[in-house]
């Protein structure tokens, strides 16, 4: 008889072993995800900043399926795991399995700071992209019917808390749409009152990277206007000012949390199981601790044995798709009786773009920026996406937006419903 695989969540650990298991006649496979679309995270800052279609980052699940005969999917969102039972819990339905994957990436953490959580605008998934782009536009047209000095600077003040490459790239792209749009678009609004903050606890920007990515990234973004701020952490956010740790306020109704993330909670794992930042335990062959047949990949698993990796791996999308494809090799050495294979990350290196033509690149033996990393980092970022239409249609839609400087994707869109409607 097939085995049964459930997969929770069609990030990049969970698609690329769908990828390597499709068609197989030994598993059946059923990917879970509360979405009905694979997404691609590192450039959801393009849809926030209105740069990009979310259509160019997306994909339907079943559309990509469609060609596997032993891959099925479940739109629901995890409730529970009984692993005494071999069932999953969702909240559209009950699923049995023979192995479970679990894949569901992290989430926003707002370090227990409740009035940031609740006004903060996080940028995780797609819904809260489209979010933050509306109300960035929301906000300029307010500001550019505005007459009121200080009001007018609290809504063009824009905060981003985080300088990691998510930080870094966001800014840029603010401080760019600030020089190339704003200026033509919005003459009413006096752009000398507009600041963008780029705020993180540490003493650099970039903090994983190498000593040359974080100088030129806070180089460049300080010709582009951005003013950083080291050292201090948001402490608060009280009607509408940013409260740092040393005291001192930044008016503002716009800060958008970049600053960490924490492993999706998920109810039914033993305690034992769970570590730092909520990420779940795991073995050398991403077999969750103190379970028989339970895994996890990607963001949400801590796994230290990795002699290169000892502390655990970087949450990057690299580690996710190459422990996706070394679990579907295990699960098929499992089912053939072979022996199983220790996962070890092949760290390919680390980018982040800072503005136009300009980007930084560490690579494992030497680092490199300015517009040769650019061309690499473009390369990079169109590489995995789902389909090749999404690379040719991204590919074209940046050529053009590059060249321009000018996307015409500027709209206010918010869907409406009649709850009297039936």
């Amino acid at each position: 008889m097939k085995k049964r695989i459930v997969i929770i969540g069609g990030g990049f650990g969970g698609i690329n072993m769908l990828k390597s298991l499709g068609n197989n006649s030994d598993f059946q496979i059923t990917i879970v995800d509360k979405n009905n679309y694979h997404f691609f995270p590192p450039l959801i800052y393009q849809v926030a900043t209105s740069f990009i279609q979310a259509s160019n980052i997306t994909y339907p699940f079943r559309k990509y399926i469609v060609n596997y005969s032993n891959v099925s999917f479940h739109m629901g969102k995890l409730l529970y795991v009984k692993s005494e039972q071999n069932l999953v819990e969702t909240d559209t339905g009950i699923l049995e399995y023979d192995y479970l994957v679990l894949a569901l990436g992290t989430e926003t953490n707002f370090f227990g700071l409740e009035n940031v959580k609740r006004c903060a605008l996080p940028m995780k998934n797609i819904e809260e992209a489209l979010y933050l782009r509306n109300h960035l536009l929301l906000t300029l047209e307010e500001a550019a019917r505005n007459k009121h000095r200080n009001h007018v600077a609290t809504l063009q003040n824009i905060v981003i808390a985080g300088g990691g490459p998510t930080g870094v790239e966001l800014a840029g792209m603010l401080a760019e749409m600030g020089r190339f749009i704003a200026e033509k678009e919005y003459p009413e609004i006096k752009l000398s009152l507009s600041h963008i903050y780029l705020i993180d606890a540490l003493p650099s920007l970039l903090s994983p990277m190498s000593k040359v990515a974080q100088q030129t990234a806070y180089d460049e973004l300080n010709k582009l206007g951005v003013k950083i701020i080291l050292n201090v952490a948001v402490k608060d956010y009280v009607d509408n000012k940013v409260i740092l740790a040393d005291g001192k306020t930044i008016d503002t109704e716009t800060l958008i949390w970049t600053s960490g993330v924490i492993g999706r909670e998920v109810l039914g794992l033993p305690e034992q199981s769970i570590g730092k930042g909520r990420r779940i335990l795991v073995d050398a062959h991403n077999k969750v601790i103190n379970t028989k047949n339970i895994f996890a990949i990607g963001d949400i698993c801590l796994q230290m044995s990795d002699p290169n990796f000892e502390k655990g791996h970087p949450q990057l999308a690299q580690v996710a798709i190459q422990q996706g494809k070394n679990l579907a090799k295990n699960l098929i050495n499992i089912a053939k009786s072979r022996q199983l294979q220790a996962f070890r990350y092949n760290d390919k290196g680390s980018m982040a773009i800072i503005s136009k033509y300009n980007a930084v690149v560490d690579l494992p033996k030497f680092s490199f920026k300015g517009f040769f990393a650019w061309l690499t980092w473009l390369f990079i970022h169109v590489l995995p996406l789902v389909s090749f239409r999404s690379k040719i249609r991204l590919a074209i839609d940046w050529f053009v937006l590059f060249v321009t400087n000018n996307p015409s994707i500027r709209l206010i869109l918010y869907p409406k419903r009649d709850v009297n409607k039936k």
